[in-house]
């Protein structure tokens, strides 16, 4: 009996070494993982103040464009018959870089699209993530059979594991230099159709032709030629815009860092920045210490705050609860939390005093604004703002609005699934 004994000890104690060795990598990722700094902008201009943007451009280091033209894109139905005419209609170049590229007839429709736009002579650029983008070899062959050039952002490897955590989310489309697309929409069936039920998507694209497009191109060229290399770089010339403070736009990108980087500290900037109003419409809405620290001190300024975020219809339930740790910190300083009910949420937009917008592919957490490549373009436009609020106050009539005395009594279980699940909101 003892010599059975020995044997199952020695398989316990191999068994709780290896669990312990588990739990403290897992405890150190999660170390640092967390908000390397704390930021705590505050700013010399409000948003509704005409020099905004130059300001933020300036504080920022990012070039501030105008003279453009937008048309918001709701779901698919309005969304990819907008992209593929674009892509149709392309005579010198197309520039595309998604994250979700699956399988299915709207993924067909757009191989078929860059397919013949490469046949026709089109120079057809692609980076897709090699996690999220599942396309089918057939696909790749037809397309670089065509004459596209595509390039897998993140592909594994042993002696590159770390790099599994990094990806790229940018939903970036730009044609012939002039008209850009960008927002959260990728290339699968689940965002065909108007968000008519729970299988199909709530998402918002914007369609921009102008001088923007440019800049977004050079947001592609980034990974581009990171994954291509030696591959030259193309973007076209600038043209003369004359400076208009009511029309002034300009791209964020954000890449790893282990700190902040730029796209987070507009986010910030724009946050400090509300003087009455911020809206702010995001899926995996998280916060950190920084994101946290603005938006209480909005609150305290008498800004009023509402956030639009997705309800118990996601795709990623941990990070659901990981968001809801933090709600009733949000909920006692009175700003608004709504969750949408009729589908899963994915819109990414963000409105400032009526004025100052930004959207893009960047959820509201430190994934997208500390780990993936992430693209946003921010506009001060108030027709443009006027229609994202428009959208944003129609999405709440299908919301639940939520209130602090409620949510604190919500059951034990939940509050144990989101204080556990909060300890991963920063990888997330």
């Amino acid at each position: 009996m003892l010599q059975k004994r020995k044997p199952r000890l020695r398989y316990h104690h191999k068994l709780i070494v290896s669990v312990l060795v588990v739990l403290g990598i897992l405890a150190g990722v999660l170390a640092i993982a967390q908000d390397q700094e704390t930021l705590k902008i505050q700013s010399a201009r409000g948003a509704l103040d005409a020099d905004f943007a130059s300001y933020a451009g300036a504080l920022l280091g990012t070039q501030v464009t105008g003279g453009n033209q937008y048309q918001v894109l709701d779901n698919g139905d309005e969304v990819y018959p907008a992209m593929l005419a674009a892509i149709d209609g392309s005579t010198r170049r197309v520039a595309f870089e998604t994250y979700i590229f699956e399988k299915g007839s709207v993924g067909e429709r757009f191989v078929a699209a860059l397919e013949a736009a490469a046949r026709r002579g089109v120079q057809v650029n692609l980076v897709i993530d090699a996690f999220g983008a599942t396309v089918p070899d057939e696909w790749i062959t037809r397309l670089k059979s065509a004459g596209a050039r595509i390039g897998r952002f993140g592909e594994p490897s042993w002696y590159t594991l770390e790099e599994l955590n990094y990806r790229t989310h940018r939903k970036i489309l730009v044609v012939d230099g002039a008209i850009g697309f960008t927002g959260g929409v990728g290339v699968a069936d689940h965002w065909l159709g108007h968000a008519q039920d729970k299988d199909h998507w709530r998402d918002t694209m914007v369609r921009i032709e102008g001088p923007i497009a440019r800049l977004m191109e050079g947001a592609f060229n980034e990974n581009f030629v990171e994954l291509l290399g030696p591959v030259e770089a193309v973007v076209d010339p600038p043209p003369f815009v004359r400076p208009d403070p009511e029309d002034a736009a300009m791209v964020l990108r954000s890449s790893p860092t282990g700190g902040s980087n730029d796209l987070k500290r507009l986010y910030l900037l724009s946050i400090a920045a509300a003087r009455r109003t911020l809206d702010i419409c995001s899926p995996y809405f998280i916060i950190d210490e920084s994101s946290g620290y603005a938006l209480t001190q909005a609150a305290k300024r008498g800004v009023r705050i509402r956030v639009l975020v997705e309800g118990d219809l996601t795709d990623a339930k941990p990070v659901k609860y990981a968001g809801r740790g933090s709600y009733q910190q949000l909920l006692d300083t009175g700003i608004e939390i709504h969750e949408y009910q009729p589908t899963m949420l994915h819109a990414k937009v963000m409105v400032v005093d009526g004025v100052w917008s930004m959207f893009g592919s960047a959820n509201f957490d430190n994934r997208s604004l500390e780990l993936n490549d992430e693209m946003n373009v921010a506009v001060r436009d108030p027709s443009l703002a006027a229609r994202f609020t428009q959208d944003f106050e129609h999405d709440l009539t299908r919301a639940r609005k939520l209130d602090a005395a409620g949510w604190r009594r919500r059951s034990v279980l939940d509050k144990a699934r989101e204080h556990f699940w909060s300890y991963f909101g920063e990888i997330f």
